[in-house]
């Protein structure tokens, strides 16, 4: 007996499936009720946002705590155009994506403006911005392959979101093809060339004060034993950019941790003799608001081409951090290189140790210490293991530097700098790995993904959500109030945050700054999803880049 006819969706959800894709994320629309209907045929699991934004940031949270692709659904036009800001963030931060879009009819594709719901001009043109690669399916007989080549373009070094298309008629095309049973997408290797290596083993054969910067490559690519045996095989400093938190032992001896915006640190790093950077352009917050000015030789090694040399002049190595750390071990052993670091007659641990004591001096000559206090409490009460994710939010921006993410992996939206990351993406990484995470958002943001409560209750997610109700946009506030003498437009009015967590069925308390610890401990022994809420005033450490 035969079963229902086939279609172009049966196609997408096949090819999905036979890829390993396990989670879907997204909000059904009218032009892709096909593929929806397909989903309801298969074994993938469903995850219904109340907003596309967030649809998109929760696949990418998903992505970054599972290591998986994170797999998109979105409707036509307004929904489709209500990912992008989402979709930045995966873009600017290497998050590997596939993105299916529904599409009005063929028939309405093209400049002509034939009144259909939902028509854009040129659709994915809207998503050139923020997804590596975009393709329309014309036929049902290609979404397979399109599908296939989407997701090995996703996971292919840079690594980002790639965007199909499938227009409503051919996702409901019936299909003669068999079902799909196996798909195999692999990615492109991107060896490092060998003469570019060798000509970095010769600068650091020659170097006294070598230095790195581990950014978010080294973590996406896995490279953090080959990052731990080089700095050690060249006696180096290590800092961490915030992309890079986790990438390098926070206690290490070699470990300047994370205090990418301190002129102390930017100072070891522009004494080095040789700088390798590996996995970070460098950019805005990495290089202390580009304040860092390197005096010696750059080498730069990043999967991206378009990173290379971007804000300082180096040897330019394009390759994944892995395979280039990789081979620049091999070829330091084969060259038998023999440390002879010397930072003006100290140590390069005696350095670290230096610099990080100044720092520790830095914040002590601020009236900081409520919110290092706040920072370390929220520390002790996060297990080593947990996946943290953070909303730009003061704490997130205290987080970049002070962080320790132990075992557990620190997400942050400070690729693209949208708000409303951290409570979605929260949602994402815990639906994936069934395993209690921690989101951390400010009033403002916390905003941004309030209907998400819905969600996180709908699917039960193990998600605790911290929100720092300061009463308006904070840091926008303290940088106004730095530049003018007064602030403008941060000031907002807000819900009772605790009794709306309340009405979605969801437990939720406000505690004051001194009972965060107790409270996120208790939080992490419930089941399901649960809200604290702390009014607090944050302010940053002083700048040091002005």
């Amino acid at each position: 007996m035969s079963g229902a006819q086939r279609n172009g969706g049966d196609l997408v959800i096949e090819t999905l499936s036979a890829l390993g894709a396990k989670t879907v994320f997204g909000i059904p629309g009218q032009h892709a009720l096909g593929l929806f209907d397909a989903l309801s045929r298969s074994d993938l699991h469903f995850v219904s946002s109340r907003v596309e934004n967030n649809s998109a940031f929760a696949a990418d949270g998903y992505s970054r705590a599972t290591g998986e692709v994170g797999v998109l659904f979105l409707s036509t036009g307004p929904g489709a155009l209500t990912s992008l800001a989402g979709l930045q963030e995966a873009y600017a931060t290497g998050v590997p994506m596939v993105v299916v879009a529904s599409q009005i009819p063929l028939d309405g594709l093209g400049a002509r403006r034939k009144g259909m719901l939902h028509q854009l001009d040129d659709q994915k043109a809207s998503a050139a911005n923020v997804t590596k690669f975009q393709q329309t399916v014309h036929h049902a007989s290609g979404i397979p392959s399109a599908i296939q080549d989407a997701w090995a373009r996703a996971i292919t070094v840079p690594m980002g979101p790639v965007w199909v298309e499938v227009p409503q008629d051919v996702l409901l095309a019936p299909v003669m093809v068999p079902p799909v049973r196996d798909a195999l997408a692999e990615a492109y290797d991107h060896p490092p060339r060998v003469e570019l290596v060798e000509e970095a083993v010769r600068w650091l054969s020659e170097a006294k004060r070598p230095a790195i910067v581990a950014g978010g490559g080294v973590r996406r690519a896995g490279a953090q034993a080959a990052l731990l045996a080089a700095a050690e095989t060249l006696n180096a400093p290590v800092l961490c950019t915030p992309g890079g938190n986790g990438a390098f032992g926070w206690n290490h001896e070699l470990s300047l941790q994370s205090w990418v915006e301190d002129r102390y640190v930017s100072e070891v790093l522009e004494d080095a003799d040789v700088l390798v950077v590996i996995g970070s352009s460098l950019g805005e917050v990495s290089s202390n608001y580009f304040s860092l000015a390197p005096r010696g030789r750059m080498i730069q090694i990043d999967a991206e081409p378009r990173v290379l040399e971007s804000n300082t002049p180096a040897l330019g190595i394009r390759a994944d951090a892995k395979a280039a750390l990789e081979f620049l071990n091999d070829q330091l052993a084969a060259s038998d290189f023999t440390s002879h670091a010397d930072w003006h007659g100290e140590t390069a641990q005696q350095v670290v140790a230096q610099t990080l004591a100044k720092v520790s001096a830095r914040l002590d000559s601020q009236d900081l210490a409520k919110e290092r206090t706040f920072m370390a409490d929220i520390r002790a009460a996060v297990p080593d293991d947990m996946q943290t994710f953070w909303d730009m939010t003061i704490a997130a921006y205290w987080g970049w530097s002070c962080w320790d993410a132990r075992q557990g992996e620190f997400h942050s939206a400070q690729g693209a700098g949208g708000l409303g990351f951290g409570f979605p993406s929260a949602i994402g990484g815990a639906i994936g790995t069934s395993k209690r995470v921690l989101a951390v958002s400010g009033d403002g943001s916390s905003m941004y993904s309030i209907a998400e409560l819905a969600t996180a209750k709908q699917h039960n997610a193990p998600v605790t959500w911290l929100i720092v109700d300061d009463g308006g946009y904070g840091i926008l506030r303290e940088y106004m109030e730095g530049a003018f003498g007064k602030a403008t437009a941060t000031e907002l009015a807000r819900p009772d945050f605790v009794a709306l967590a309340q009405s979605f069925g969801i437990p939720a308390r406000a505690v004051a700054p001194e009972g965060i610890k107790d409270a996120l401990s208790e939080a992490f022994e419930s089941e399901g999803p649960n809200v604290i809420v702390v009014q607090t005033l944050l302010k940053m450490f002083a700048p040091t880049h002005l």
